[in-house]
């Protein structure tokens, strides 16, 4: 499969293909001929005796200096070296990936005023497999992400450091020459629609879209294995409960955990024993966090589906020639989305702990043996598992504070608020990743706490489940090293395999 890029319209799907999967991308006949004509535009534009902010002017407080129209392709690239100023560890490459192919596909838009050699030149690269090598700071997510825009648009034109296909890290003009591509060399405006967009807070987002969903229905498996293990009911489950207070999420979450424990032998062997008439409130608010988790992915997806279809541009060239300076490189709703996302991505993470800490508590867990230990005392069993799993609901609850929240001015005043999203995206990806860890020490908990409650066996899903787990991951006995069995299983998580066990015994979850 290509990606073809005819402007708006890319799809989630899409992005995930280009940036972890390398899926070749094109540019499209018609997309080309829009960008030719709105490039006619900017030409004109250019030797106008009216001043055009970025084609004919200098940039941010610098709006007001005129350019000389022999000098604007040396103030483009200029403009490019100037706002390659990122400092710290490079982002990952799909990051740069995604965005890259993001602001290829605003430029096929024909809004901004670019040859197609920019769109051309940028696909080239994804598709050879370069990547430029991008700062993780230096975004504050208003007039685009300038700075790793900036970065990506130095490789364009020969300069900087990238990674090639095999990951080795070199000069870009090294690396160009190597793929029988040439470096781009700017004209008027070119440099300033290469960096003026929210593709890297955008590719982010819609990244983290994928992996949450994965992550969401993955903590309905791992909070049906613990229920089981608990010895919790599935009462509080049925969709007659969960329609008199109708959130979607919930109603999904819920039927799921239905779904995952039914024919289970341990629920049915206490379903009428005194403590299962209520469960704690990790067991039995499960569909209520999770599934207010899925609605904030809802919300979130909305606002990344708007972006794929907007052009982020400016100055904007019009259909009707006009070129307009505007404010939609804003990151604000993009900022918005995922603050919210990783204050809901945290709170599957705080139950599933709160859920691994009753398993390993001998006071709370119905009879379990302290911490899941074959011999407690001379073993400890799960126990710093547990401490893995709290440091990591402790680092996402610092981490779910809000970026958006905040703003410093930059551009001697001339951008006075700014969005931090690229900030706020960031920290996104910091709590999915911790998130996929927390959910694999549940498993792991979840896993010895069924295999503890033998001769009964579990449902027909979570046993699945366990199946797949156990063929990477040993079940009870003396202590071990625990930290590669984790890792096992959060692989499992991040493949989707549990899912896919899980849904071999109970067909599509949702």
């Amino acid at each position: 499969m290509t990606v073809t890029l005819r402007g708006p319209g890319l799809t989630e799907d899409q992005v995930v293909a280009v940036a972890r999967h390398a899926e070749n991308v094109a540019l499209a006949a018609s997309a080309r001929l829009k960008m030719e004509h709105s490039r006619a535009r900017v030409e004109r534009a250019a030797s106008s005796r009216d001043p055009v902010y970025g084609v004919s002017t200098g940039f941010g407080a610098l709006a007001g200096t005129r350019v000389a129209p022999l000098r604007q392709p040396e103030l483009q690239l200029a403009l490019i070296r100037s706002h390659a100023a990122g400092v710290g560890p490079p982002v990952d490459t799909e990051v740069v990936r995604a965005t890259m192919l993001l602001r290829a596909r605003t430029l096929a838009m024909g809004m901004s005023g670019v040859r197609p050699v920019l769109a051309d030149a940028l696909i080239a690269m994804l598709n050879a497999g370069i990547t430029p090598v991008v700062p993780r700071y230096g975004s504050v997510g208003c007039s685009g992400d300038l700075a790793p825009l900036a970065h990506i648009g130095l490789a364009l034109v020969g300069e900087g450091d990238v990674a090639d296909a095999e990951g080795a890290r070199k000069p870009a003009a090294q690396a160009l020459k190597s793929a029988k591509l040439k470096p781009v060399r700017l004209e008027t405006k070119e440099g300033l629609a290469l960096i003026n967009g929210t593709d890297g807070m955008l590719g982010m987002l819609v990244l983290a879209c994928a992996d949450a969903e994965l992550l969401f229905r993955t903590a309905d498996v791992t909070a049906a294995m613990s229920a089981e293990a608990l010895l919790g009911t599935d009462r509080a489950f049925q969709s007659r409960l969960h329609e008199l207070r109708p959130h979607a999420g919930q109603i999904a979450s819920a039927s799921n955990l239905e779904k995952l424990m039914r024919g289970s032998q341990i629920v049915t062997s206490h379903r009428h024993s005194q403590h299962a008439v209520q469960d704690s409130y990790s067991v039995r608010c499960s569909p209520q966090v999770a599934g207010a988790a899925r609605d904030t992915l809802d919300f979130a997806r909305h606002i990344a589906e708007v972006e794929l279809s907007s052009a982020i541009d400016n100055p904007i060239v019009l259909e009707s020639g006009d070129v307009e300076s505007n404010g939609n490189f804003h990151g604000e709703p993009l900022a918005f989305a995922a603050d919210f996302l990783a204050i809901a991505a945290a709170e599957v993470g705080s139950i599933a702990e709160r859920r691994v800490d009753r398993l390993l508590d001998p006071h709370r867990s119905q009879g379990l043996p302290p911490f899941l230990a074959e011999e407690p005392g001379v073993n400890s069993g799960l126990m710093v598992a547990q401490y893995t799993a709290a440091a990591l609901v402790a680092e996402n609850r610092r981490l779910a504070a809000p970026a958006s929240v905040d703003s410093v001015p930059t551009s001697g005043m001339q951008e006075d608020h700014v969005s931090m999203g690229w900030g706020a995206a960031l920290k996104l990806r910091s709590v999915l990743d911790n998130l996929s860890h927390i959910l694999a020490v549940e498993l792991c908990a979840a896993a010895r706490g069924q295999e503890l409650r033998r001769p009964l066996e579990p449902s027909p899903a979570t046993g699945a489940v366990r199946g797949v787990l156990r063929k990477t991951v040993g079940g009870v006995g003396p202590d071990r090293v625990v930290a590669p069995e984790l890792a096992a299983a959060e692989a499992l998580i991040r493949s989707g395999a549990v899912i896919e066990a899980a849904e071999s015994a109970t067909g599509q979850l949702r």
